[in-house]
Parts: C-alpha cells; structure tokens; sequence
C-alpha cells in the first residue's frame, strides 16, 4: 500500500521561510517522480515542482522559481520543498505526488496532475502579510 504523507506546514510572516517534506512508503522510490502542487481557497490546483525519480531533472512553475528548491533523497525515501522569501499568494494546501514507477527515473518530471497516480493528503501553509 502506498502512502505519502506531507509534513512542515504552518503559519509564517511574509519573507519567511518553511521546509515541507514526503515521506514515502510501499513503493520503489528511486523509481518514481515526484511533485509538489497547491490549492489555495477557491483555485484549482497548480503544479509548483517536480523533480526526476534520481533527483537530477527538477522543473519549477515560474512563480516559485528562485524561491522554492526540490529535493529527493532515495536513501530514505523522503521529498523536501524548501521555500525562501514566502509571499501571501503562496498560501495554499501543498500536496505531494508521485508518479508510475520507472517512467521518469532520469526525463524530467511531468507537470500535468493526471501523470500522477498517488497522492499525499495534503499540508497548510499560510503566509500572512
């Protein structure tokens, strides 16, 4: 059975900074892509970065480019989000995905949330101003 399990949200002033993290079960997970994405209230969700199964490919959505890193550790099959210089409209629900296995150890993630076959339930960040 496969879990993901996000972690690391919260409440932070605008400039700030959190660090989200997957925790992964059941699956291979050097074999799998992964990817963050956020809802926030009334908005559909959008992809925010995604990362190769190695790690190496990471792709980020222009808003969070420069502020926001992936990163994957195999060894303990753990996916960070590390956010720097948060702003309000950052605020959201954030998800972690995973993708099929042995697709995408080495191309680069996809960004379309249909490549995705599992998902976290999901972690709060709010961004006050």
């Amino acid at each position: 059975q496969v879990q993901l399990v996000e972690s690391g949200g919260g409440v932070v002033q605008a400039g700030g900074s959190l660090r989200l993290s997957c925790a992964a079960s059941g699956l291979t997970f050097v074999s799998h892509a992964m990817a963050w994405f956020r809802q926030a209230p009334g908005k559909d969700r959008e992809f925010v970065a995604a990362c190769s199964g190695s790690g190496v490919n990471t792709d980020y959505a222009d808003s969070v480019k420069g502020r926001f890193t992936i990163s994957k550790d195999n060894a303990v099959k753990i996916v960070h989000l590390q956010m720097n210089s948060l702003k309000p409209e950052d605020t959201a629900v954030y998800y972690c995905a995973a993708d099929g296995p042995y697709t995408r150890i080495w191309r680069p993630a996809p960004r379309d949330q249909s490549e995705y076959d599992y998902w976290g339930q999901g972690t709060q960040v709010t961004v006050s101003s």
